[in-house]
């Protein structure tokens, strides 16, 4: 292996480190003895996701760059996005429904909740190897992507469970032992954290699942973010990117629920709206 292939593996190497704690960290949290300690191994269990998405983001740029773009580099992106977007979520997804279920005596049944997170991780299996035999290098090929990406699907599974977990206990949301904005409003709503239609949550979580799974594998046309907004010049990325980081920097937890979850969406409602073509006449 040449040198210069040496910090883009590093990069993926470290997205599979990040969803590899990620599941040490919610196994942490089940062995728990507080509720404190499990919410707020769970939330970092969560972090450590999107983490890896930074890494995953970026090792393919600095690949091209240093001209180190290889097949085994493609492959072990896959195996890392595998681990990370893939097994860490649906283990996340699990072990927060069956440990919140019965705080609301709700009676949760652990096959259920098996067979929703197998679901979402065997369609993540199926729509990365989809993605090895199909990848065409041909830049015009990767302006869209056929099925939800993986990280999306990540991201928006992982981002409902983080507003769930500010919510049922808002002590998390600080920063440097400082309230963020989200936390100083939660404090406006001390009963929050006890409401009984936080529940909502849990149903919502195990039904995303396969959800997000079937879409991952189905062929339905999803934009790339990054050529969508690359092609609109630089000065409008430039105001996009900036506008993203206040936001995230404020807001993190509503931004990313609303951003992952909104580009879910927007998948699907240009499905049902995009293809509609108006009928020619007859001659």
């Amino acid at each position: 292996m040449r040198k210069v292939h040496l910090l883009p593996n590093l990069l993926t190497l470290a997205n599979s480190f990040c969803g590899l704690l990620a599941i040490c960290k919610a196994i942490d949290a089940q062995q728990a003895t507080d509720l404190g300690r499990f919410y707020a191994n769970l939330e970092a269990s969560c972090w450590l996701i999107f983490a890896g998405m930074i890494f995953d983001a970026v090792d393919g740029k600095v690949a091209r760059m240093v001209g180190g773009s290889s097949a085994f580099g493609a492959q072990l992106d896959s195996f890392s996005d595998m681990l990370t977007f893939g097994v860490a979520p649906g283990i996340l997804a699990k072990i927060l429904i069956e440990h919140e279920g019965p705080l609301y005596d709700i009676t949760v049944n652990p096959r259920l909740t098996f067979v929703a997170a197998m679901v979402f991780t065997v369609m993540a299996i199926l729509r990365l190897a989809r993605f090895n035999l199909e990848n065409d290098p041909d830049p015009e090929a990767h302006r869209a992507f056929k099925g939800l990406p993986s990280p999306a699907a990540a991201g928006a599974v992982t981002a409902t469970m983080l507003m769930y977990l500010s919510l049922r206990h808002p002590d998390l949301e600080k920063s440097d032992g400082i309230l963020t904005p989200l936390g100083g409003l939660l404090g406006y709503f001390p009963d929050l954290r006890m409401s009984e239609q936080l529940v909502w949550f849990l149903p919502v979580i195990g039904v995303m699942l396969p959800i997000l799974g079937l879409l991952m594998v189905s062929r339905i046309r999803n934009v790339h973010m990054t050529s969508y907004l690359t092609e609109r010049g630089q000065f409008v990325t430039l105001v996009g990117v900036v506008v993203a980081a206040v936001a995230l920097w404020l807001f993190p937890t509503p931004a990313l629920f609303c951003v992952f979850n909104g580009y879910v969406l927007y998948g699907l409602l240009r499905l049902v709206f995009g293809r509609k073509q108006p009928k020619e006449r007859a001659a």
